[in-house]
């Protein structure tokens, strides 16, 4: 969802409590490692993602995209955010994941999400090591998404393009991995009712609202690392 394209602050719907998510545990602190992911997807288990489609708010012929989930190295795992422009037209001014629509040179998802991480952020794709790929996650405008995960070397120089990002930052995996950190919004818009998961992060006196699709992929990726 677009915060741009809606005429409503999502950070002002309501949260909905969610009995089972009281019972959900933090995903396994031996999987919040890189060779604990690359076990991981080396092996997956059987397991089912949460979240596969929002409602359409948009109509325009779907499109194939997708996004890359920079999870660096550091002592602990961070993923690697960015903060859009306000003028973009589609997910203005939200926290997403680098990536955007997988082009016919593109040889396939995993091309495209280096390749837009690339141009987005300034990150080689030489020092992102790809270990999987999430299922397809549909998005109120039509995007097609394969979330790409790989992980990053620290020893980088970022240099954001300003036409496409404000800022990159980054969040350590253990808190987006954590469901006391997931709240459920509802909201009955245009005849629908509407749901969408957030994950605030406080960095400093700045809060970085995650929603949308960027948080309904981040969910998946829990119920993988959980399954």
């Amino acid at each position: 969802m677009s915060s741009g394209l809606l005429p409503f602050d999502p950070r002002q719907v309501p949260v909905v409590p969610a009995e089972d998510d009281r019972r959900l545990r933090p995903a396994p602190p031996e999987r919040l490692t890189p060779q604990g992911l690359r076990s991981l997807f080396a092996n997956p288990p059987a397991w089912s993602p949460e979240l596969r489609r929002e409602p359409a708010f948009v109509v325009r012929e779907p499109a194939q995209a997708a996004v890359l989930l920079p999870l660096v190295m550091r002592d602990e795992l961070t993923l690697l955010l960015t903060q859009r422009t306000a003028h973009l037209s589609t997910h203005s001014g939200q926290i997403a994941l680098p990536g955007g629509k997988v082009d016919d040179e593109d040889a396939d998802a995993t091309a495209a999400a280096l390749r837009e991480a690339h141009e987005e952020i300034g990150l080689p794709p030489r020092q992102v090591e790809v270990i999987g790929t999430l299922p397809e996650y549909i998005t109120g405008t039509a995007f097609i998404v394969t979330p790409v995960v790989g992980l990053v070397d620290p020893g980088f120089e970022l240099q954001p393009n300003p036409h496409e990002v404000d800022d990159v930052f980054e969040v350590p995996l253990s808190f987006l991995m954590d469901p006391a950190h997931h709240r459920r919004h509802r909201l009955q818009f245009e005849g629908r009712m509407r749901e969408w998961y957030s994950m605030p992060y406080a960095e400093g006196s700045r809060e970085r609202f995650i929603w949308g699709a960027t948080a309904g992929m981040l969910r998946n990726f829990y119920r993988l690392l959980c399954a």
